[in-house]
């Protein structure tokens, strides 16, 4: 897990002063080999001189400020012993994992990561965990209720050790629900959004918006995330209304197929009663 504090929202503008990291280890498998069971250890975190000062507004965020940072290594060291598989060579991890990791990911580029993939623990919230009241790592924290994890170690929020160790019992709880490979894989597309956040639909579930709106978004420059959801969301009806329409077909032909059997049974029913009615006029039998 890794976690960064930082003097801003983007690079080369803001830079990194603080990073976190928790590692998460498989301790059982199974008879395939899958990991079954994880260990969250120790968080830790080192301070990082930014090159600059910490502004004021980003200070009243995480409490970092300049006197903290006074003989702290530059980012390229820092990076270099914690992000970068090549100083881990006994025991090199699977993927470097965050929560939003695309804000990591301005920071710790491939050059430095040596093209590690990623696993966005917000993104895959989103797909496992749809009806959480928020997605954020601490709303998903309390309301998870991770066993084990230790309140003190984790009440420093918006400090990267803390949100480090927070988000590793975060990722074993959604290794419980789905693979490292699918949890990669959805990292990897955009996320797929849980709520409307525009106009008249704002704080409406997209599966809930009418369909017009959807149609009416698709069309629009609106950011990936957004233009990945509705698009989705209208793949997910079309799918919805075909699947319909086949069981509407299969009902159709069981009824007719029901139809033709009930018409062979009276025709058989016909043939038989023909012969016994000709023998009972013989007889002087009614019928």
């Amino acid at each position: 897990m890794i976690d960064l504090e930082t003097t801003g929202f983007e690079p080369p503008a803001a830079a990194v002063c603080e990073i976190g990291w928790c590692d998460l280890t498989a301790v059982a498998h199974n008879v395939d080999g899958v990991p079954t069971s994880w260990d969250v250890g120790q968080p830790y975190a080192s301070y990082v001189w930014p090159g600059h000062s910490v502004p004021p507004e980003t200070s009243a965020i995480h409490h970092i400020v300049d006197e903290d940072l006074h003989g702290a290594p530059l980012w390229s060291k820092a990076a270099e012993m914690v992000v970068n598989p090549k100083a881990m060579p006994g025991n090199p991890p699977v993927a470097l994992v965050a929560h939003n990791a695309k804000f990591e990911k301005q920071f710790c580029t491939d050059d430095l990561t040596g093209g590690l993939p990623w696993i966005c623990t917000y993104k895959c919230a989103l797909r496992i965990f749809p009806h959480a009241p928020g997605h954020s790592n601490g709303t998903l924290r309390y309301w998870l209720k991770p066993l084990g994890l230790d309140r003190a170690t984790a009440a420093a929020s918006h400090r990267a050790g803390p949100d480090a160790y927070v988000t590793a019992f975060l990722l074993r709880a959604l290794l419980a629900e789905a693979s490292i490979e699918k949890l990669i894989a959805w990292s990897a597309e955009p996320a797929l959004q849980i709520k409307c956040w525009i106009g008249k639909n704002r704080g409406q579930l997209w599966t809930e918006v009418d369909e017009s709106f959807l149609w009416w978004v698709s069309a629009r420059d609106f950011d990936e995330d957004v233009l990945f959801t509705v698009r989705h969301e209208i793949a997910r009806r079309e799918a919805v209304r075909k699947a319909g329409e086949s069981a509407f077909g299969l009902s159709s032909s069981a009824a007719a197929l029901n139809q033709s059997a009930l018409a062979l049974e009276a025709a058989a029913e016909r043939q038989t009663a023909a012969p016994r009615a000709a023998a009972g006029a013989q007889d002087g039998i009614p019928f």
